[in-house]
């Protein structure tokens, strides 16, 4: 049923994602594989225009990635918003400079500066992402990483800007309408509650881990490498990743720290590395970021 949405959904004349960037490591990305329901709910936010796709899954699992690929696959600009604890809704939208112009102003009255550049406001006032992607003349794809970070009112300080795709610059008295709706992708690592009021506003997609696509990923980063290895590695892995679900183990293995060791097996002699897979972990510093992971998962996996 939804295998065709993008088509359908074209006949307005918007651009959908397809998921299928063949190109992306040479424009310094990496490759990403979306499932056809993570295509469907990208082009569903796409379509609705106002509404944030609200994206959750543990750390590693490709929610900032997302973002980045289907900015380049529809050839349109990106922005990135990194949320942390101290962050205020503004910053996204605009800041104001007042230490500086009022720095400037002094110097201003000792003749070091000039009064045209304290007048003019411009000259303190930066678009923040979110403000970039309003004033652009192309549709921007936005990316608000980790909101869940900020304060619990953070979310519902972005309701009216998102609803009504404008903001106010107080400082100037001046409105900025958004030129064309931002498409606008958020993480959250469920650190804390979103509100409600925030979550009625977006589309929700929650990222599983890639059991089945692990050997098609690999092989996607490492397309030279032997088929051989990057199967016994898949496997050591999810043997390994299994184990720690059913332990319940608070930082499992991810699919980012899946890349990193297999980089480095593939440096070794492939037979030893086939060898070693059999029975040990090797490296396993790569993987368990945790004393007790090594001592709960390794001794366990020896037994």
């Amino acid at each position: 049923m939804y295998q065709n949405l993008a088509s359908v959904l074209a006949t307005n004349g918007k651009q959908y994602y397809t998921g299928k960037s063949q190109e992306c490591q040479k424009s310094g990305l990496s490759p990403y594989l979306p499932s056809p329901e993570l295509i469907k709910a990208v082009n569903l936010a796409i379509f609705l225009e106002k509404r944030p796709l609200l994206l959750k899954g543990e750390p590693g699992c490709g929610k900032t990635t997302l973002a980045q690929t289907v900015a380049y696959e529809l050839g349109l600009p990106y922005e990135t918003w990194y949320i942390k604890s101290t962050t205020r809704a503004r910053d996204g939208l605009y800041t104001y400079d007042a230490v500086g112009r009022l720095h400037d102003a002094q110097l201003a009255r000792m003749g070091e500066a000039s009064n045209s550049k304290v007048e003019n406001l411009e000259n303190y006032i930066k678009l923040g992402p979110l403000g970039r992607a309003f004033n652009n003349e192309k549709r921007t794809v936005v990316l608000i990483d980790e909101i869940d970070k900020a304060d619990i009112d953070f979310p519902n300080d972005l309701l009216r800007e998102l609803d009504e795709q404008k903001f106010a610059i107080e400082e100037k008295g001046e409105e900025v309408k958004a030129n064309y709706p931002p498409i606008v992708f958020v993480t959250s690592n469920d650190e804390k509650d979103l509100p409600d009021a925030f979550l009625r506003r977006c589309l929700f997609y929650y990222i599983q881990f890639p059991y089945s696509q692990l050997a098609n990923i690999v092989k996607s980063h490492f397309p030279e490498s032997s088929p051989e290895l990057v199967q016994a590695a898949v496997k050591r892995f999810t043997e390994l990743r299994q184990k720690m679900e059913k332990g319940k183990a608070g930082k499992k293995v991810s699919t980012s720290e899946l890349l990193d060791w297999f980089a480095v097996l593939r440096q070794c002699p492939q037979d030893e590395v086939l060898k070693h897979l059999k029975g040990e972990i090797p490296f396993p510093e790569v993987l368990l970021k945790k004393w007790e992971d090594h001592l709960r998962y390794l001794k366990y996996d020896q037994a």
